[in-house]
């Protein structure tokens, strides 16, 4: 075994999309982009669909086709990115619905498509994607005679539930979209936590699926291990790893593990992360590198084959913190070398 094993746990990825489902009155939709948050796309959402999930997001066309070639006709998929230059095909044949972000993409998907369904992102507050009020406001009419299959907005600060500009967030939108017959949609993860007021026809839940905050109550969806390649003994004054950034003070048991941050181990995690040996933590000694990382294995009273860095002990958002970025990053990060075994689910 040379490479790091992981574990994807789909039933948990099932229960935490039905968690989720029965906060809100509503449609709750299934978030896949980015090959399904780093757990593999395909794998999760028929797994999804077998459970009852009939609306899913994606973020290109691209992603979108790949989608409806393991999805099948039936179950709509939305493009967060819209209708971008050369995307008319992908969205014809696959049958996607962009989400019209600007007039310039009206002006492309009337031409290319005028009778394909589309939905429209409203910026609300974030700067980031969607209509500002004023170009709506110039559009609107026009857009919902249309096959205008939903309207939605994102929420900036969702993790925060006592920042201020949730709530602005929420009165923008409620405002821009009064009188629309279409489905409406604001709530992510963080907005189905916010409460009800913010659930409005459909909610588009990612990183709660996956296991990761601000989802507390979500199950852990991953498991990685990673092997031990060779085991050696440093006398104090040794150092580890590139730039010699650390040195021991005392005698210690190094163990060198498989991965690293060609695997999605950030090198950020150098000299602040923890292994596991079972419940038994193991500290990294030094810099992360490519292919490789070393801990401190002096504490156990055996040489282990393989650590834990991913594990119901040290979620993703723990792992994260070590490395000072966020849970999201962690999973999408996931690398490719490693060798995936799913349970449960529709494989």
């Amino acid at each position: 075994m040379a490479s790091g094993q992981l574990y994807i746990d789909l039933d948990a990825v099932v229960a935490n999309w039905r968690a989720l489902d029965a906060m809100t009155a509503g449609e709750t939709a299934a978030v896949v982009k980015a090959n399904g948050y780093g757990l593999g796309a395909r794998q999760v959402a028929r797994s999804l669909a077998e459970a009852g999930a009939r609306q899913f997001f994606v973020a290109t066309a691209h992603e979108g086709r790949e989608l409806r070639e393991t999805l099948g006709p039936g179950p709509e998929i939305s493009v967060f990115s819209g209708h971008m230059s050369g995307d008319t095909d992908a969205i014809r044949d696959a049958g996607l619905t962009p989400l019209l972000n600007s007039a310039d993409q009206v002006a492309r998907h009337r031409a290319a498509l005028p009778d394909q369904p589309y939905g429209v992102q409203l910026d609300t507050g974030m700067n980031r994607l969607g209509m500002e009020p004023e170009e709506w406001a110039a559009l609107r009419s026009d857009l919902e005679a249309g096959p205008l299959s939903l309207v939605m907005s994102h929420l900036a600060c969702a993790d925060e539930p006592e920042h201020p500009q949730n709530a602005a967030q929420l009165v923008s939108f409620s405002e821009m979209t009064a009188g629309v017959t279409a489905r409406r949609s604001l709530a992510a993860t963080g907005g189905i936590l916010l409460g009800p007021g913010y659930h409005f026809d459909l909610s588009r839940p990612g990183i709660g699926l996956y296991g990761g905050l601000p989802f507390a109550g979500a199950r852990p969806t991953v498991h990685l291990t990673l092997p031990v390649i060779q085991t050696r003994d440093l006398k104090p004054g040794e150092s580890v790893g590139y730039g010699a950034s650390f040195v021991t003070d005392r005698p210690r048991k190094a163990a060198t593990v498989s991965g690293g941050y060609a695997d999605g181990l950030l090198r950020a995690m150098s000299g602040h992360a923890q292994l596991f040996a079972g419940d038994t933590p193991c500290p990294v000694l030094g810099r992360v590198s490519m292919d490789l990382i070393t801990v401190d294995i002096t504490h156990l009273p055996d040489i282990p084959e393989e650590l834990d860095i991913l594990y119901p002990a040290q979620g993703v958002d723990t792992l994260a913190e070590a490395a000072g970025t966020i849970g999201y990053e962690i999973l999408t990060a996931l690398g490719h070398r490693y060798e995936r075994h799913y349970t449960g689910g529709a494989i």
